[in-house]
């Protein structure tokens, strides 16, 4: 050009920036400066958009340079000018350094407020976005379609439902809701804060749409699990045929077909990217990877992992996280050091996911390796990480590096709250908890029903529940928690843990629809308390009332029948359970082999045993109780070397059945062995239960100073069964110093604990002191405490027949005592002589062996012998424990029979 004048110089430096000649365009600016032509906003806007472009570094001087030069040439009032500034500090994540800027700027229109929006938005400053809106409004500056679009997809980014419907009614009053940009952003939003129905509406109503438009839908549908109106919308999009389908479209389909039920679908999804030729779109590949994981199909996932050309930091978190959702611990592990192999950085969700592969007891030092690389990133401190590693450490049992962990993270939310609580809650630690509990309400950190359920599930005891409980069900009614049914099913099981089955009903009947959790919870409260009877009966209620049953249910109840050794019952719920399709469950299998092994139908129990090689740990757990409990101590100690040769791990309740085996065969040493073996050999910290267990074996022996020494050495301080087991043993042995300390231990616990008071009775009994007892039933009658009658019991069709000692109430007393005495001729035939050293009662030899010879347990068995069919077996079921006479005579009844 002959003659270039001023806005012949602005049209070629913004001609090249269009065209990415960047480096022409500023060779541009240089002449310009030479020549001293003057310089204008709309030329500096556009070199300011072309630091955009460059690297972070390159980019951040450049722009600087263009900022302080257009404060040299007195070009800050000039808008355009600014708000480029704005929009590359803000993607160049300079937030401060744009908020400082608009604020000097002398003019600003909407554009400017839009620019500063985005900025905040952009950098994951919402809230200080949505503050922005609130003031541009104060100051009178219309909206425009973009700063709407982007104001409503901030509205929907918080899930901010008041601030949403009211930017809505703003939108409308504009009648900007027309714009198309501004009617996809207002769909988005109603799907973020879950209205689905109002965006459905406003979809119907738009007269144009274009591909964004029918996205949002389909991502709406998506994130609601609506897979079959998924797939009618993308339907509808095809049938026009004027819009195409893009990767967006495609990943919202494949994100709704993430499961087992949609798989198919979703493969055929996998076919249409094939043919679209959007199969190697990288965001394309990793929704295919998590859908075919989520759906259990590791390998396909695995297979285009592998298949990957190139691979993104999304490519990899997500393979991560699928080899941790499909329990591939290792793998996942493998793929973080693979990852640290390339030239992609890690970020907080793939430590968020690697961590989540550590979380059990035996990945503790994989936990601490992870969380040493976490430091290494600076990475520590962010929130989300700092979560994952309380996960960690509170699922590895690591608690005093969840507190170094909690302590040290700069900020918490109520997530880091409820993970310390609930690390605290299954250590039964709950004073800790609610220490936890009060700091966060101090900070303002509002608790959540998560919170409560975790707090209510760490009381275990009357002292827990009357200090802590008690105030936080007070608490709970105050905040308006009650309504919410995981926390009123919680406190069912609360109370249950802490003895108060009548608390537990009292919530139950106060809870006006009740739900199959509700349900479950009273009868787990049932069954825990003994009460076997009653949580059958709940189970009937709850068929009536129209609950569907459920595995868990299912479990319970079979659960009632073992502790009722209820057979019959038993079979008919294992039957249900066939019938509905339950019993392959791992917890269904396990409660009906409980329930065999209670009934005596080892045989039953074997059939059911799954193959070893995919045996879940609490059948092998189950079948070793049930050779425990019938004294095959071989047989148990073959099935937990068996168990440990196929690689399983014992856990805590493994030992507490084999040292169980250990106690009922008398097997001190081996005991002994074992315990010592727990924690240095398989990692298991000795718990109260072992400790139980050991001592009961002493005991039996009569080892009482054995027994003392282990209680002093014990990890964990003694509670009420140590000191029960004692007095028990203390009795079988007549040992009146030993039984008198356990009896004052186990009183100190519970000053009305009637099994104390009966025990002791009978050890004084035992030892013909006979003024110690009438002195020990005077207090009790002092203090109101009654000691439970024994009773007997026998079961025939729909007939229960109970018997008391000495009872002549049943219809059929004269056959029953005839029966009686025609067994006593037998067995004193066979040279059987009562056991009066079992008699409680200061009286003649004759009247002691009448009592013996009158006992429920025995008028039980004759009654049976009257009544059931020859051949058949009798099922005694009893209240208390049997008498050692008792169990004598019953096996002389068998030798009587068989002659």
């Amino acid at each position: 050009m002959p003659e270039r004048t001023p806005s012949s110089w602005y049209t070629a430096v913004s001609g090249c920036v269009r065209c990415g000649r960047e480096s022409t365009a500023f060779d541009l600016l240089r002449g310009m400066r030479e020549r001293e032509v003057p310089l204008s906003g709309f030329a500096l806007a556009s070199l300011v958009t072309a630091c955009e472009r460059w690297e972070k570094d390159e980019g951040s001087a450049c722009g600087n340079a263009i900022h302080a030069l257009t404060h040299k040439a007195g070009l800050m009032v000039n808008v355009y000018i600014g708000t480029a500034l704005l929009h590359l500090y803000g993607s160049q994540k300079r937030v401060l350094d744009a908020q400082r800027l608009f604020w000097e700027m002398p003019e600003r229109n909407v554009v400017s407020w839009t620019a500063l929006m985005v900025s905040f938005s952009s950098n994951g400053y919402l809230e200080e976005a949505l503050l922005a809106y609130r003031r541009m409004r104060r100051e009178g500056v219309a909206c425009n379609a973009n700063s709407f679009a982007t104001v409503v997809s901030l509205c929907g980014s918080l899930k901010n439902e008041v601030t949403g419907l009211q930017v809505f009614s703003q939108v409308l009053v504009s009648g900007l809701q027309r714009q198309v940009s501004v009617a996809n952003s207002l769909i988005t939003m109603l799907g973020n804060i879950g209205r689905v129905k109002d965006a459905e509406k406003l979809f119907y109503r738009m007269e144009e749409c274009d591909t964004i438009t029918w996205n949002a839908m389909l991502s709406m549908y998506s994130h609601e699990g609506l897979c079959s109106k998924c797939f009618l919308v993308f339907s509808d999009m095809r049938r026009g045929g004027l819009l195409r389908h893009d990767a967006t479209t495609l990943c919202s389909l494949i994100f709704v077909c993430a499961s087992s039920d949609y798989v198919c679908n979703g493969s055929g999804v996998h076919s249409l990217c094939l043919r679209s030729g959007l199969h190697s779109y990288i965001p394309v590949i990793n929704a295919l990877v998590n859908m075919y994981s989520a759906a259990g199909k590791l390998v396909d996932a695995e297979f285009l992992f592998g298949s990957m050309g190139r691979r993104d930091l999304i490519s990899w978190n997500t393979m991560i996280s699928s080899y941790v959702q499909n329990g591939s611990n290792v793998d996942a592990l493998k793929t973080l050091g693979q990852l640290l192999q390339t030239n992609e950085a890690p970020d907080r969700m793939t430590f968020s996911s690697a961590l989540g592969a550590c979380s059990s007891p035996g990945a503790l030092m994989d936990g601490r390796m992870v969380h040493a690389m976490t430091q290494q990133l600076s990475l520590e401190s962010n929130l989300l990480v700092g979560n994952s590693l309380l996960t960690m450490y509170g699922k590895c049992n690591s608690i005093q590096d969840a507190e170094r962990v909690f302590h040290s993270m700069p900020t918490h939310d109520v997530v880091s709250c409820n993970v310390l609580i609930g690390s605290y809650a299954a250590l039964e630690e709950c004073t800790k908890a609610m220490q936890v509990f009060t700091w966060m309400r101090g900070r303002e950190i509002n608790p959540n029903y998560i919170t409560i359920v975790n707090i209510q599930g760490s009381f275990t005891s009357s002292y827990e529940l009357h200090n802590y409980g008690l105030p936080l069900h007070a608490y709970t009614i105050h905040a308006g928690f009650l309504a919410d049914d995981y926390v009123s099913n919680s406190l069912i099981t609360m109370y249950a843990n802490c003895g108060d089955l009548d608390s537990s009903t009292s919530v139950f009947h106060t809870i006006i629809n009740k739900s199959i959790v509700s349900w479950n919870a009273m009868i787990a409260a049932n069954v825990q308390h003994g009460h076997g009877e009653e949580a059958l009966k709940l189970f009937l209620d709850m068929q009536h009332a129209g609950n569907s049953l459920d595995h868990v249910c299912l479990a319970e109840c079979l659960s009632s029948s073992a502790s009722l050794a209820s057979l019959e019952e038993g079979m008919q719920l294992h039957g249900l359970g066939v019938k509905c399709g339950l019993d392959m469950d791992s917890h269904v299998v396990n409660a009906a082999m409980d329930m065999y092994g209670k009934c005596g139908k080892m045989d039953e129990m074997l059939k059911m045993l799954p193959d070893p090689a995919v045996r879940p740990q609490q059948c092998w757990n189950t079948l070793i109780s049930g050779y425990a409990r019938y004294g095959y101590f071989n047989k148990a100690e073959d099935t937990f070397k068996h168990m440990v040769s196929m690689g399983r791990k014992p856990d805590y309740v493994t030992f507490v059945t084999l040292l169980s085996a250990c106690s009922h065969a008398g097997l001190v040493d081996k005991g002994i062995d074992y315990y010592n073996s727990m924690s240095s050999a398989f990692g298991v910290s000795p718990g109260i239960k072992h400790c139980v267990c050991i001592v009961d074996v002493l005991g039996r022996l009569g080892r009482f100073t054995e027994a003392e020494k282990f209680i002093e050495d014990m990890t964990v301080l003694p509670n009420d069964l140590i000191w029960r087991s004692l007095l028990s043993s203390s009795r079988t042995h007549k040992n009146l110093d030993i039984g008198r300390k356990a009896a004052k231990k186990l009183l100190e616990f519970d000053p009305f604990d009637d099994s104390a008071y009966v025990l002791l009775s009978n050890l004084y009994a035992t030892n013909a002191r006979w003024s110690d007892v009438d002195r020990l039933r005077s207090h009790m009658k002092n203090i109101n405490l009654n000691k439970r009658p024994a009773c007997s019991w026998l079961k025939q069709k729909k007939e229960v027949s109970t018997f008391g000692i000495g009872d002549r109430s049943h219809k059929h007393t004269e056959k029953i005592y005839a029966k009686l005495d025609e067994i006593f001729l037998k067995l004193r035939g066979v040279g059987y002589v009562a056991d009066t050293t079992s008699a409680l009662h200061d009286t003649d030899e004759e009247q002691k062996e009448q009592n013996l010879w009158n006992h429920s347990e025995k008028l039980a068995l004759a009654y049976g012998l009257i009544t059931v069919p020859e051949g058949s077996t009798v099922r005694i079921f009893k209240n208390l424990r049997i008498f050692g006479d008792i169990s004598r005579a019953q096996k002389e009844v068998d030798l009587c029979i068989g002659l």
